[in-house]
């Protein structure tokens, strides 16, 4: 009879070994780097993917070859060695070996206690892990004789055969399962879930075992030398006399490391080998070029390094870990911001919530705008307003917000809609406030008559109730959660430094107050790419003005209230140059319908007629006429400017009444104007007679010379495909990413939550066209403005200044297309900042 076969193909880890991590596996790489740092590690054997793969298909290995390199008596470990770490697999499984034999020596050299214990650990993990007998059946038992007879003779009842006694048909079995379990459907599903290729391979590392038990000091545990949530210098584990494995970070009896006043730790127990842990840290830092943590053994006094992975971290320890290996010389400053993800990035600006408390979750949306924040549930502006002013947070809870609920997002410290999708409007208002928001919340139904909202499982909130808005995940949490602080140190500060030596793109920040400015100014954002100005008039005061210069019958009439608004407009300007101290300011031009300055309510359009003096049936009748069946596809943006140029005028006016003002000061400016939705050619050629001709006026009377230079919002279609003709009259064009994706697919941005995950889902748009910018669509219209833009006017300013300019996939398109920078909110410029370095590291031009 012919003997089988066996594959032969597995490596004895050396330091001069042929370890590859693409076909053995990150652990088998990262032990050899033990090995060659000449640390504890024991005996070894890696297995290739493809022998893994063999064994999966039913073919056998030569197990009695593999335990051959461990002596006479071998007992073993097996553990998996993915190519990526994060992809899991199969539980390790220890004591591989054991038998009555080895129970019976560990006896007499142990004690019967610990020989019990182990032989009964081996029997668990084979039983569970191995034969996939009921878990239930072998859990729970008590790791003494008794325990261990109880569990042999279930494994005999179950399989109808006794425990396997041979070393050799052990570890057949053992790697025999673990190849089989790694190619199963449930373990393909749950890697390609953390990003795993469906064909990912599987490696297998067979170790000597280091017993963690002996009549000295003996025992398991694991150290590492950074806080994984803050990235702070610090020795964290635990320690476990009389263990094996990881077990010390689930036992209650677990010592601590080093010297605590509340109980025993190693560094007192054996300071010895404290110290060679705190050597061996320290090389594994310097070599390996991580933090790591590592997974030791301690017998009889001797120490045996085991494995060691890289520590897992939050955001905040990620980017603190990545600068100080930088500062020393460890890595380069350049790798230190490869290291760091730019979404990462909004976890340290905002509080968040810690990871490490409960969450009873009541309601989960859209995370529309990072951070964490804690206050009482409120219904209304006004309510926000009043809380505000006692000094109470408040969480503005709304079915959606409209431009009147403006001051009322100023006062809650969060907003949470029930509708809405990544560019409506409270996601748009939040991310510029860096409030936390969560849009589209559907599982949430508000009664606002009642002032309460009902969540899917039936739990009722009324108004004042507490909860905490995670706008980082999209979850509403019940209650006051507990929080971690902004990170905004100087180690924050550092990265975004080298990363700005790298980038070869610029990054402004949409700012539509003196407050949004001075956050952009903080972020080091290099100007403004947008001022809505629209959101300057819904102060109070200015409010009533607003509303004055809708019901005038005349142009005269009109402009004498406008007159009002100048001063106020002025100084608006005025703090924005003031603050960005020489940097550019591009001002776009009144946008928004009139209707939206208008109360809708019968209620509000009475009091509205009592400011006014008017009859209550005159201003319904105005504000009916001004009412629109598709307000955003209606007289707004340069039609208004053009119907009633008024406004244009007194705004043109403030700016260069603010840049005079400025200049006089000694601050160099060139304000930058951008007429909105614009179409044609002719509506840039009516506004820009006009402005030019104020523009002179105020030269003339000031006496000052200033300069100033006229754009192009581009936000329809056609403005894309005419920028050659606009440019003719335009210095920039920045593209309004937000409405040109609306009026490219149709597409209300407000309404598309409602179906978009579906769409998604079903692949028919690979991403949410409002929150990554389409590339094939409407990047096409971007490629061809810019183009025919450049073709009329060759050194043409190009932008984005959507909602899509923070974004790493959007900023990367601009690049490619030559634009001169991306405008993003303020709280998303540091993540802009990374994100255009990420791509000068990885894509050099040229």
């Amino acid at each position: 009879m012919q003997k089988p076969e066996f594959l032969t193909d597995f490596t004895v880890i050396s330091p001069s070994a042929q370890i590859d991590p693409a076909r053995h596996g990150w652990r088998a790489k990262c032990l050899q780097r033990l090995v060659r740092l000449e640390l504890p590690v024991p005996e070894t054997v890696a297995l290739p993917a493809s022998t893994v793969r063999a064994i999966a298909a039913g073919q056998m290995v030569d197990c009695a070859g593999i335990l051959g390199h461990f002596g006479d008596v071998p007992l073993v470990s097996v553990r998996p060695s993915p190519e990526n770490p994060d992809w899991g697999g199969p539980a390790t499984i220890l004591n591989v070996g054991f038998n009555t034999a080895r129970h019976d020596h560990l006896a007499r050299t142990h004690g019967q206690a610990a020989a019990d214990a182990l032989y009964l650990r081996f029997v668990q993990g084979y039983a569970i892990h191995v034969a996939r007998l009921d878990p239930d059946t072998f859990e729970g038992l008590e790791p003494n004789a008794t325990g261990l007879r109880e569990a042999l003779r279930s494994f005999q009842q179950e399989m109808d055969e006794p425990f396997p006694e041979d070393p050799a048909r052990q570890l057949a079995d053992v790697l025999r399962s673990m190849s089989r379990a790694w190619e199963g459907t449930t373990a393909r599903l749950l890697r390609q879930a953390k990003g795993a290729p469906s064909e990912a391979a599987l490696g297998l590392v067979v170790q000597k075992m280091a017993q963690g038990i002996g009549q000295g000091i003996s025992g398991s545990g694991v150290i590492q030398f950074a806080d994984p949530i803050t990235g702070d210098p610090k020795v964290k584990g635990r320690y476990l006399g009389q263990s094996q494995g990881r077990d010390a970070l689930t036992k209650g009896d677990a010592i601590y490391l080093t010297r605590d006043p509340r109980g025993a730790s190693l560094e007192e127990l054996a300071p010895e080998v404290f110290a060679e842990l705190i050597r061996h840290g320290a090389a594994c830092r310097g070599r390996l070029r991580e933090e790591m943590q590592i997974e030791f053994t301690i017998e009889d006094g001797r120490l045996s390094v085991l494995d060691a992975v890289k520590v897992q971290r939050s955001a905040r320890a990620g980017l603190k870990i990545a600068v100080a290996l930088a500062k020393d010389g460890i890595i380069t400053q350049s790798e230190a911001v490869l290291r760091v993800e730019p979404r990462a990035l909004s976890e340290l600006l905002h509080p968040q919530v810690d990871p490490r408390g409960p969450r009873d979750v009541f309601a989960r949306g859209i995370a529309a705008s990072p951070g964490a924040a804690t206050g009482r549930i409120v219904f209304s502006s006004q309510a926000a307003q009043a809380s505000a002013s006692r000094g109470e947070p408040c969480i503005l809870v709304r079915r959606e917000t409209a431009p009147e609920d403006i001051r009322g997002m100023h006062s809650a410290v969060a907003v949470l809609t029930e509708r809405g999708g990544m560019t409506s409007h409270a996601a748009v208002i939040g991310r510029g406030l860096g409030l936390p928001c969560i849009v589209g919340a559907s599982d949430i139904r508000l009664d606002a008559k009642d002032r309460r909202l009902v969540t899917r499982d039936g739990r009722v909130f009324n108004e004042g109730d507490i909860i905490t808005i995670d706008g980082t995940t999209g979850e509403a949490l019940v209650g006051a959660a507990e929080m971690l602080p902004p990170a905004q140190d100087g180690a924050f500060r550092q990265l975004l430094a080298w990363a700005d030596e790298v980038r070869d793109i610029g990054i402004r920040a949409n700012a539509d107050t003196p407050a949004d400015a001075q956050t952009a100014r903080d972020f080091s954002a290099e100007g403004i790419g947008l001022c809505r100005t629209e959101h300057m008039f819904f102060d109070e005061d200015r409010l009533v003005v607003m509303r004055e210069m809708i019901f005038a019958d005349t142009s005269t009439d009109r402009a004498a209230a406008l007159a009002r608004l100048l001063p106020m407009q002025r100084a608006d300007f005025g703090q924005l140059f003031e603050i960005m101290r020489g940097l550019p300011v591009c001002i776009r031009l009144f946008d928004p319908p009139l209707h939206e300055f208008l109360p809708h309510s019968r209620e509000g359009l009475r009091e509205l007629a009592e400011a006014l003096d008017r009859p209550l049936s005159e201003v319904t009748r105005r504000a009916e006429a001004l009412a629109e069946f598709n307000p955003m596809l209606g007289m707004r943006g340069v039609r208004l400017g053009i119907v009633l140029p008024e406004i244009y005028d007194m705004q043109a006016r403030a700016i260069f009444e603010a840049t005079v003002e400025t200049v006089r000061a000694g601050d160099p400016v060139v304000p930058e104007i951008m007429i909105p939705l614009v179409s044609a050619r002719r509506e840039v050629e009516l506004v820009k007679t006009r402005i030019d001709a104020l523009a002179a006026a105020v030269r003339t009377k000031s006496g000052v010379s200033f300069d100033y230079r006229l754009g192009v919002m581009v936000e329809t279609p056609r403005a894309a495909l005419r920028a050659g003709e606009i440019a003719q009259h335009a210095s920039f064009l920045s593209f309004g990413t937000n409405d040109l994706t609306q009026m490219t697919y149709g597409l209300s941005r407000d309404d598309a939550g409602r179906f978009m995950n579906t769409y998604v889902q079903e692949g028919v748009f690979p991403e949410d066209p409002f929150h990554i910018l389409d590339v094939d669509g409407v990047g096409e219209l971007l490629l061809i403005g810019a183009e025919r833009g450049r073709k009329t006017r060759e050194k043409l300013t190009l932008s984005i200044c959507g909602e899509h300019g923070g974004n790493p996939e959007s900023i990367a398109f601009c690049r490619n297309a030559g634009f001169d920078y991306v405008s993003c909110s303020p709280y998303r410029v540091p993540q802009a900042r990374l994100a255009a370095a990420h791509l000068a590291l990885t894509e050099p031009k040229g």
